[in-house]
């Protein structure tokens, strides 16, 4: 009989393969859904991860796989699936659509973000074309650059 350590050991070890698994899933499929950096392109992956795990694409399907996530790991995912981190340029982008600004953060310092490293970053990554032009409404924040998204053509 397993003593009540082995199965608790088992079960982090279950724990921690399904959270490497997610964390693949997530980071070897975002760049699919097009359009990038969108909450469309968010919807277009709970839709694919749904029809992969048997459901239909009907409505009610969807629902059903949308609450079955539950809070914690849709959280989590979204938040992985709108972050990029860019071991080149020690940088880290976090661009959810549903949030007002897009942060770059340094990886490894305190040395804060420049302008410049920020412009590369959001190059590298096909997102300067959707964040304000306008330098001055970028925000250094400490270390942190905080930038809006650009305002669309029906928001403006």
């Amino acid at each position: 009989m397993m003593s009540l350590m082995e199965n608790s050991n088992q079960t982090l070890v279950q724990a921690k393969l399904f959270d490497f698994a997610v964390m693949e899933l997530v980071h070897r499929n975002r760049g699919s859904f097009h359009p990038l950096w969108t909450v469309d392109s968010w919807v277009k992956f709970l839709i694919w991860l749904s029809l992969n795990c048997g459901l239909s694409g009907e409505r009610e399907s969807l629902e059903l796989f949308a609450n079955s996530l539950g809070d914690p790991l849709t959280s989590r995912m979204r938040r992985m699936f709108f972050e990029r981190t860019l071991d080149s340029l020690s940088l880290q982008i976090l661009a959810d659509p549903a949030e007002s600004q897009i942060l770059i953060l340094p990886i490894s310092s305190s040395l804060p973000v420049t302008l410049d490293q920020a412009e590369k970053a959001l190059l590298k990554v096909e997102l300067l074309e959707m964040v304000a032009f306008e330098r001055k409404l970028w925000q250094q924040l400490d270390a942190v650059i905080s930038i809006p998204w650009r305002l669309k053509e029906k928001d403006a």
